[in-house]
């Protein structure tokens, strides 16, 4: 069954699952696929491949026959075959043909699988299918970043699939086989961070044991007269038995021949064993690859450990893996083409072609929608990986440039038909911008511009494709090509905007029609500029956005980099004035160029904000004219500019909700009335609105461009225009920055590490540029010590931003035969505490180098090649910190690693990781010893490869969104079985557009485990948790602090499971990530220990638990403050370990200190504090009789009658209830009655909230399942 996901050609594996074959979890695998969204019902047909039963496959009506072809190739019994055809009644189907076109096909129709003639390209197609086949279990692709293989650990710590063992019931003796110490280095306190635990050892992934050698050999091509017998190429095999084959792959299929290494004889030899199959002739010849070769469909592993994702990631670490001969990769980089290309007639692809007709594809309906969205995004994950492949043969000097007659900084380069240019100013393009530094930011810029047009989808506008590259220092840009612009100048071309930044300009109505349908999504305002005659022109988007007509007629856009408008905090302009709130934090400040922009999230954010203000300034003038019938009208508060005034005036006002709802229809309405018209006019005045009649803020980008002229006639708007930009900036500063650090104060937003923190950033619109503005905000904050953990991140995130701007031009001065040994100086010189790094020259081959030098103009890198070796790690800490206050205007006074890691309480390996994951460093995973005194850290032996850094758009499954979104909206509600189904249907069309493998997925599917654990599905929980582990650590990477969520709820469901050792080892897999990641001190860590300490409690390690609790009781204590319900929590969870431990002093010590926390908080009479006090009562109970116990003890000696005492170990039940509070999640019996006393309780909650300061003892309120990717 293959849920019609077409065009992808791995997604199948996923569900492919359906057969007789099938293990336990594959009939789980299937069930939630089985809603097919597109309304024709799925039918069963059988197929027969030669020398196997028939089977029955079911399938859909939209699919292609190539999609069965890839089930044949993924199934055991049929997975060696490649070159076949399906056939109905011996009429041949056509590949590209969809299922429902074929005539004669229906329910139980028998295709037969037809052996075809092997062609050159077949041939190879088959040799790589086996490679394929054989390396299906060897991590080397996942290691060097290659065929979108990346890895996955969670199988050695649940030690294969869940599924199966969750079934098992488990005896009562259960609990004495688990050994629960961990390691010495996950314990609370420790102070070593090992790096060899990142990667485990997977005992599953052997080398190769089915073949030696299987490479080309040294006869191919075939000679003409043995092309005429059929000969296609040759292969040379040598078997694990050491025997050495020389195989003819032949249109028939494949035999051995008699040749040998020094003579050609391409007679059959005897026996030939003749097979269509490499496959079937290997297992003839070789016992033990007959032994040894299975399909990987027969692995235990699961599917997501091994389907391709969507876009390549990376992996920081990777162990020293052998290099073993392979012919494909041996062949794949001696042809220039790309890896699968050979599917497309003609070889390159026409990628402009393709990302523009999967656009134009019909949307109206949701199949329609479906299919376009899947090949727009199949096209970009396509063209990202092609284009990064290009990208980095140009950096790498394997490409010739198309001006090869310039110097290296200003050539372009065309391969596989995308266009390569360098993130530099060539031509003084730039010169008025900041140089190479616009140069640099210009690109990115430019890709959200295409995202955001993307985004907005308009019919009939076209921009290229798109994708950033940072690679050994430099940064290319990869286009798609617009049909015909190489033939002609650019200024015969552009037909609407400026080439020039502005002095000549043109305007186009087709291009005004069509930019008109993005200005209200994108805020872009229509302006007037002047031309180089002094005419005026009109223009909907910046001067620097080009239309040109390609020769297939459509209408392109390109360079966007101005599609926001810009950002005057860092863009100082001659007589103006920014608003106070600006000036206060130090603004406007000098930036490195002039091309920064506000991100569309505050534009967004500005907006809505703005729209309040609008309504409540609506409402006050009509609550006025209610009043002041006797007091003319005027607008006293019409100038409510700052956000506070607003916040004030609506406190102390009655009455304003009513006037709120008035304003309301009031806008609503066509303004008639010449009072409603009158409030209207005021309220817009007063928020800068562009309409005089409705509330509508726009954006002119064009203001304050240099050598942009506006007519005069438009003074009053542009003025007006002026003061938007100055406003916008200031809320970013006075409403932004103050909110993130209040959601990170309410632990609303919990960032980990770098990526997380930027992210959480960004959501609020916040550039990175802002990191110094924010960090100097949270040093001023009150509450600064509870927020320790977002200081400590954004510092690491600063110092290593600094690092990796001054090693992009370290390395650029690097030749490639010393890349190995720059880059371990570099390392040396910023983490390690050896003061005199030298870098070691590999003096033999620069001298050869010297000579040749003159006609090497080939590689950009140009300057003296060995000036890296130069740098002192006290000169680099000096750049850092110089890079530091002119970049980010933030102070960091520190001369040496030691220093730094010291004031501001950081770790070397979170320093490293960070590092080496923003520049695509990978090094070798070993123990390095940062701290020694005597010798460096890394060696060049310690550099094992650097690897691409990718920008790209990533195209959205918006129907799918839709359905998620309206989920966890009814999950809010409380309707829980609706929410359930449609997060389902979710899941489904996400499936549909993405293929298995994709970060929403993944958000989906810990969203359907929540919810199947709540409703009492355990089984069904685990499998959708444990597919969200495998796709977080596969898609996201496997210590991203995402993956280290999932990983804490993947445990929850396994102890709800009874897999008390399998949670164990999650929880510590997942502190083992969080103290690398972020170290201890965090205020997630205090529910991981929490966690830790409740399953320890559970299998009776009492002091180990306290330990785990008596950590998280710091932990909460610090970033909740001593008075939050978190507190009261942890207390309660220690004193029962020490209740179980009899030492009741102890015990009623904590529970004491929670009791008054909850009675202070909540009052007598809640529920929380009449628990506490009753337990209270117990302990003092059992603490008296165990006292009467030893005094009669002490005063009978041996012979006295001891009453028994209670020592319990705790029941599972209750360990679960704990488990379930800390990790908020409460359970639902799911009758109509329950659920609306459900509703009434989450609004009790709320209230509750309200009053508490948030402080409820369940982690979010219980049912905001946590959704946000990836912060929680």
């Amino acid at each position: 069954m293959v849920n019609g996901d077409g065009a992808h050609e791995h997604t199948e594996e996923a569900e492919t699952k359906q057969d007789g074959t099938a293990e336990a979890d594959g009939g789980e695998e299937s069930n939630e696929q089985e809603v097919i969204v597109i309304q024709d019902t799925g039918f069963t047909v059988k197929i027969q491949a030669p020398g196997t039963e028939p089977f029955d496959l079911q399938v859909s009506p939209q699919e292609m026959v190539q999609e069965i072809h890839q089930v044949l190739m993924d199934r055991e019994d049929t997975c060696h075959r490649t070159c076949f055809s399906l056939q109905l009644d011996g009429n041949v189907l056509d590949n590209f043909a969809e299922l429902k076109s074929i005539e004669g096909l229906q329910e139980g129709s028998l295709l037969k699988v037809v052996e075809e003639p092997y062609t050159v390209r077949e041939a190879r197609i088959h040799v790589r299918h086996i490679r394929d086949l054989l390396k299906s279990l060897d991590p080397s692709d996942a290691y060097n970043g290659v065929d979108c293989n990346s890895l996955s650990f969670l199988s050695i710590f649940t030690d294969g699939d869940l599924g199966d063992s969750g079934k098992r019931k488990k005896k009562g003796n259960e609990l004495e086989q688990i050994d629960c110490t961990p390691p010495e280095h996950i314990l609370p306190g420790s102070k070593e961070r090992p790096l060899v635990p990142l990667q485990p050892q997977n005992k599953d992934w052997k080398p190769m044991q089915c073949l030696k050698v299987l490479t080309m050999s040294g006869w191919n091509p075939p000679p003409g007269n043995r092309k005429m017998h059929g000969d296609l190429m040759y292969l040379y095999i040598v078997t694990v038995e050491e025997r050495h084959v020389s195989v003819t792959a032949s249109t028939r299929g494949f035999y051995l021949n008699q040749s040998t290494t020094y003579t050609f004889n391409p007679k059959p030899a005897n026996p030939s064993f003749l097979s269509h199959s490499l496959v079937e002739l290997l297992s003839q010849i070789s016992p033990a690859f007959k032994k040894n070769f299975h399909c990987p469909a027969k692995e235990k592993r699961h599917p997501f450990e091994r389907i391709a994702t969507p876009f390549q990631v990376y992996s920081w670490t990777a162990p020293q893996v052998d290099h073993a001969m392979d012919c494909v990769r041996a062949e794949d980089a001696y042809t220039s083409r790309l890896g699968y290309e050979e599917h497309i007639p003609g070889q390159t692809r026409d990628w402009n072609e393709e990302l523009q007709t999967t656009r134009e594809l019909p949307r109206k309906n949701l199949p329609e929608r479906l299919l376009r969205e899947r090949a727009i995004f199949k096209v970009h994950s396509d063209f990202a990986a092609a284009a990064t492949r290009g990208a980095m043969a140009v950096i790498d000097g394997n490409v010739m440039a198309i001006n090869p007659g310039e110097e290296t900084r200003m050539q372009m380069f065309i391969w596989n038909n995308i266009f390569f240019s360098l993130g530099f100013d060539v031509r003084d393009h730039y010169r008025e911008l900041g140089g190479d530094a616009a140069a640099h930011a210009a690109p990115t810029n430019d890709l959200n511009g295409v995202r955001a047009y993307g985004a907005v989808d308009v019919e009939g506008l076209y921009t290229l494709g798109t994708v950033v590259v940072d690679y050994r220092g430099y940064r290319v840009t990869a286009q798609s090509i617009i049909p015909g612009i190489l033939e002609r100048e650019q200024e015969q071309s552009v037909i609407y905007g400026s080439i020039d930044f502005g002095k000549t300009v043109v305007s186009h109505s087709k291009y005004l029609e069509l930019l008109e349908k993005t200005s209200r999504p994108l805020k872009v305002q229509r302006h007037n500029v002047l031309n180089e005659k002094n005419d005026s022109v009109e223009l909907c988007s910046s001067v620097e956005c080009k239309g040109i007509i390609g020769n297939d007629g459509r209408h392109y856009i390109l360079d966007l980099l101005r599609t926001f408008p810009p950002d005057l905090n860092f863009l100082p302009v001659d007589g103006e004035e920014l608003p106070l709130e600006s000036q206060r934090q130090g603004f406007p400040r000098q930036h490195r160029h002039r091309l920064a922009c506000l991100r569309q999230e505050l534009i967004e954010a500005f907006v809505e904000h703005r729209y309040l203000l609008f309504m409540k300034m609506a409402a006050l003038q009509l609550m006025q004219q209610k009043v002041s019938t006797d007091k003319p009208a005027t607008t006293q508060n019409g100038e409510c500019k700052s956000p506070l005034e607003g916040k004030e005036l609506e406190e102390s006002i009655p009455g304003l909700a009513q006037a709120k709802e008035l304003a309301e229809t009031l806008v609503a309405e066509d303004g008639s009335d010449p009072k409603s018209r009158e409030v209207v006019l005021n309220a817009c005045k007063a928020v800068g609105s562009i309409s005089n009649t409705s509330f509508d803020i726009r954006f002119n980008p064009d203001i304050f461009s240099p050598g942009v002229r506006f007519p005069d006639d438009s003074a009053d708007d542009v003025q007006k225009q002026k003061q938007l930009l100055k406003d916008a900036a200031a809320f970013l500063v006075s409403c932004q920055i103050p909110s993130l650090v209040k959601d990170c104060l309410d632990h609303s937003a919990l960032p980990m590490d770098g990526a997380t923190l930027t992210e959480a950033l960004h959501q609020r619109g916040i550039n990175v540029r802002y990191l110094g503005t924010v960090l100097e905000f949270v040093d001023k904050t009150p509450a600064k010590a509870q927020l320790e953990h977002f200081y400590r991140i954004g510092i690491s995130e600063l110092i290593t931003r600094c690092a990796k701007h001054i090693f992009k031009t370290y390395l650029q001065g690097v030749e490639l035969s010393a890349l190995s040994a720059a880059v371990s100086h570099f390392l040396n010189c910023f983490l390690s505490s050896f003061p005199d790094a030298v870098a070691h020259l590999p003096p033999d081959e620069l001298v050869s180098r010297r000579k040749s030098r003159k006609r090497r103009n080939r590689v950009p890198g140009s300057g003296d090649n060995t000036a890296w070796a130069s740098l002192t790690p006290s000169e680099l800490w000096k750049n850092i910190a110089s890079e530091a206050q002119s970049y980010y205007h933030f102070t960091i006074q520190c001369e040496s690693v030691d220093q730094v890691v010291e004031k501001y309480n950081l770790q070397k390996t979170t320093l490293l990781r960070e590092i080496s994951v923003k520049t695509g460093i990978q090094i070798l995973i070993k123990e390095y010893n940062f701290d020694s005194r005597h010798k460096p850290a890394f060696t060049e032996e310690d550099i094992l490869n650097i690897f691409p850094v990718v920008k790209h758009v990533n195209p959205k499954a918006s129907d799918a969104f839709h359905f998620f979104q309206s989920g966890q909206a009814k999950v809010q509600q409380g309707f829980l079985k609706e929410g359930c189904e449609l997060i389902n249907e979710a899941l489904n069309l996400f499936n549909n557009v993405y293929g298995p493998m994709h970060v929403e997925i993944c958000a989906c599917l810990r969203l359907l485990a929540r919810l199947n654990y709540i409703m009492g599905d355990h089984p069904e929980a685990l499998s959708n948790q444990q597919k969200a582990v495998l796709m977080s650590e596969r898609v996201l990477g496997i210590e991203h602090p995402n993956t280290i969520q999932e990983y804490m709820h993947l445990a929850l469901y396994c102890f709800a499971n009874g897999q008390l050792s399998t949670a164990l080892k999650l929880l510590y897999r997942a502190r083992y990530l969080m103290l690398l990641v972020c170290g201890e001190d965090h205020p997630e860590m205090a529910l991981l220990d929490s966690n830790i300490g409740l399953v320890l409690h559970g299998v009776m390690e009492y002091d180990l638990s306290l330990r785990f609790l008596e950590n998280a009781l710091t932990i909460n204590t610090k970033y909740h403050g001593p008075r939050s319900l978190k507190v009261a929590l942890s207390h309660h969870l220690v004193a029962r370990v020490y209740e179980s431990k009899a030492e009741f002093r102890s015990a009623l010590q904590h529970e004491k200190e929670g009791y008054t926390i909850y009675k202070n908080q909540m009052g007598e009479a809640h529920e929380k504090t009449k628990e506490s006090s009753e337990y209270l009562k117990y302990l003092t109970q059992q603490a008296v009789a165990l006292q009467r116990t030893m005094n009669e003890i002490y005063k009978n000696g041996s012979n006295a009658s001891i009453m028994p005492l209670k020592f319990t170990a705790p029941s599972m039940a209750s360990v679960l209830e704990q488990l379930n509070i800390i990790n908020g999640i409460i359970f639902i019996p799911l009758s109509q009655k329950d659920l609306e006393n459900l509703k009434a309780e989450v609004q009790r909650r709320q209230q509750l909230q309200e009053l508490g300061k948030n402080e409820e003892p369940t982690e979010d309120s219980p049912l905001e399942l946590e959704d946000k990717i990836p912060i929680d």
